[in-house]
């Protein structure tokens, strides 16, 4: 498959944050990345329920929530109704991750689970099956700018082997200090969707910038 390209907002500028949607929504961009952040699970706040709902209006694109909170369960009708098309949960959050999962189907998405660098892939065997996609997290969660951890790619070729037998089809996305440097190691690796932000949005052309990571 062709790989995805989901720009973070996290690193948009949030007082031009239509103006920065409406890009991505002209730009070859296949999602829309957005970061929620507790202050409890991760050490930064993001933003909630409200803008959520405010970049939903404006995207054309599907909406990628990646939750780094705790109790995720607690809210995920709500990050559905405000326009969540895609919900990941981190399995670190999760003490019944099975659970969490059929939930976010039974609303009718995406459903996607998320690990921190120093989780191993091999604690996915029993729910691989059931997922839609997998997120390797190539930073520690919780800020943007962050330096690429290089034994994410030792992770996404255990995910891509362990994806052969149990889910062929499975999304594997890779998020954090994602560029132009290591964008064909990370598709070698077995990464089909890439999340950039800083990358994105600190370039001079963001639109290009995605083109580029589009077409590397």
């Amino acid at each position: 498959m062709n790989h995805l390209i989901a720009p973070s907002i996290l690193a948009a500028d949030f007082a031009n944050l239509q103006r920065d949607i409406e890009m991505i929504n002209n730009s070859e961009a296949d999602w829309v990345h957005v970061d929620i952040m507790d202050g409890m699970f991760v050490p930064n706040i993001s933003f909630g329920f409200p803008v959520v709902a405010a970049t939903k209006k404006h995207a054309t694109k599907p909406l990628d929530v990646h939750l780094m909170i705790v109790e995720p369960d607690r809210y995920l009708k709500a990050f559905k109704d405000a326009g969540a098309d895609g919900m990941t949960v981190h399995y670190e959050a999760c003490p019944h991750l099975h659970r969490t999962i059929q939930a976010i189907k039974e609303l009718g998405c995406r459903a996607g689970v998320a690990l921190n660098p120093h989780t191993p892939v091999a604690l996915l065997e029993d729910i691989i099956a059931d997922l839609d996609m997998v997120l390797i997290m190539s930073v520690n969660p919780g800020f943007g700018g962050q330096k690429f951890i290089d034994n994410t790619y030792k992770k996404l070729n255990d995910l891509k082997e362990l994806s052969k037998t149990k889910n062929p089809g499975l999304l594997i996305e890779v998020d954090g200090g994602v560029d132009q440097s290591n964008i064909g190691k990370l598709l070698q690796a077995g990464a089909n969707v890439l999340v950039a932000g800083s990358s994105v949005f600190s370039s001079a052309n963001p639109a290009v910038a995605i083109s580029n990571l589009k077409h590397p």
